[in-house]
Parts: structure tokens; sequence; C-alpha cells
């Protein structure tokens, strides 16, 4: 696994190619923490993100570090097997806010 990271402005885009299991997910917190306290979005693109398992979970639903920045994360260009998981994921646990991290999909979408 690797992945890019790209800043333009007070957006960062994290590019993942590869998967994300608990075996990856320490170097991708590493990449969001190591981001600039300047930077207030986090997209995280996983168009080559083809297989995650619970640790993307973990990573795209923890709460973040109060002393870090606040930073709004979202997510774009799913994969069909990331998304099926991030589905079932809010399945189990309602309360998580999958609208959060889709902010432009039409919640009627993420209800199929």
């Amino acid at each position: 696994m690797h992945f890019t990271t790209r800043i333009d402005g007070s957006t960062a885009r994290i590019t993942v190619h590869g998967e994300i299991d608990y075996d990856t997910l320490h170097l991708l917190r590493a990449a969001e923490a190591g981001l600039p306290a300047s930077v207030t979005d986090l997209v995280w693109d996983l168009e080559h993100a083809r297989f995650m398992d619970v640790a993307g979970l973990h990573l795209l639903f923890e709460q973040q570090s109060p002393e870090g920045p606040v930073r709004r994360t979202t997510v774009t260009n799913l994969a069909p097997q990331p998304l099926r998981l991030l589905m079932l994921a809010t399945q189990v646990r309602p309360g998580l806010e999958l609208t959060r991290l889709f902010p432009d999909t039409p919640t009627a979408l993420l209800d199929d």
C-alpha cells in the first residue's frame, strides 16, 4: 500500500493505493497527523483502495485527538467493497454518521 498527499489551500487529499487494514492503518493515521494545522478539510480518495476492513472504519469514524486541529473529513471515489462495508457498518450501528463522510451525496442514495 502507498498513498499520495496533495494540499491545496486548507484542503488535503490523501489518495490511497492498496488495501486499508490493520497493517496499513498506522501509516494512514501518521499521514493524517502529519498534515499542517492549516488544513481544515481532509478528503480520503479511495478510488484505488479496492479492499478495506474494520481498520478503515476506525480511520474514518474515530474521534479526532483533542490536541490536534479540527478537520472536516470526507470520502470520495469509493470502490464497491469499501462502500459495502460502510453501508453494513451503518446498519449495525445506525448512529454512525455516514452522511458526514459523503456531504454531497443525496441521503436517498445512501439509504438503498
